[in-house]
């Protein structure tokens, strides 16, 4: 059977540079499952794959939107998955890679079907994000679709606001639509998940942060500045430089920040990830890379 191989974990653990020696090994493209190295503008602060490192293997859903698309989970799993049916023809193993657990999810299980959102509504939801903020739309979430409310995570805007387009779309809450069903794939599945001591991964999260910097990310951010508004850019390492652009922090700070940011969410990864038994988990510390390509060996068919 035909089987995919998907390589998660949390933000720097070292995903990139293991993909690429897998991409060969695999004779894959690498297919990314990171929800915002997709758009194109967002280069730096979204730890993208280098000019160098796209040169090394082919990259897919890398650098495909423009900051104002609109782009989803369940677009995301059909598009992979008719790419997959091609690629399919011809391969045996297929090579999946990113932290955004959506994604992954979407591909693996299968997304629930939910109602097109036409311009209209979206637009709608769009400008009272903008007028009336986020605490008003969760207060009417809250009312209207309680079911969902008690497990949204309060944090993530476009979550919210979606569940909204879909009850203004349709008259039904968001929650009717859930059905948590996991739909069968006509090809085998192997998640593997890269894991480090948690100092080693926080070491190299600051590290990287600090690498961004020196790369420009400021600078990416004041290019970007004009779309902050844009749900793209609610980004770990561009809201907070944009509080600088705003006079609100000093860049020290914001900069801290963003380092404490970011390990938070490492730490959500990982606790949404561990919720998957599915997942083989691979410790990096102390292995070299020919120790960790055995080890994945030996996990496939």
């Amino acid at each position: 059977m035909k089987t995919l191989v998907v390589i998660t974990g949390p933000t720097a653990v070292g995903k990139t540079e293991l993909s690429l020696n897998l991409a060969k090994l695999l004779s894959s493209p690498v297919i990314s499952a990171d929800s915002r190295q997709m758009y194109r503008q967002m280069i730096i602060g979204t730890a993208a794959p280098t000019e160098e490192e796209l040169a090394q293997a082919d990259h897919l859903f890398v650098h495909t939107l423009d900051l104002h698309d609109y782009y989803s989970a369940a677009m995301y799993e059909a598009d992979v998955l008719k790419l997959l049916e091609g690629h399919f023809q011809t391969h045996d193993y297929a090579l999946m890679t990113g932290g955004s657990m959506m994604y992954i999810d979407a591909v693996c299980n299968g997304i629930d079907d939910m109602p097109t959102i036409d311009n209209e509504v979206r637009e709608m939801m769009r400008e009272r994000l903008n007028n009336e903020g986020e605490d008003k739309l969760l207060a009417e979430l809250r009312i209207i679709d309680p079911d969902y409310y008690q497990i949204a995570d309060m944090r993530n805007t476009k979550r919210i606001v979606h569940a909204l387009e879909v009850y203004y779309m349709t008259g039904k809450p968001f929650s009717a639509f859930r059905t948590g069903q996991k739909k069968t794939r006509p090809f085998r599945i192997v998640k593997i998940g890269l894991n480090r001591e948690r100092a080693v991964l926080f070491d190299r999260i600051n590290r990287r942060v600090d690498r961004m910097m020196e790369a420009g990310l400021m600078e990416e951010v004041s290019r970007l500045y004009p779309y902050r508004h844009l749900n793209s850019l609610n980004t770990v390492g561009y809201k907070e430089l944009f509080n600088v652009i705003d006079g609100l922090w000093e860049l020290d700070f914001a900069v801290a920040r963003i380092k404490k940011n970011t390990r938070v969410y490492a730490k959500k990864q990982l606790t949404w990830m561990r919720k998957d038994p599915d997942i083989h988990w691979i410790q990096l510390d102390n292995l070299s890379n020919d120790e960790i390509i055995q080890k994945i060996q030996q996990l496939l068919p």
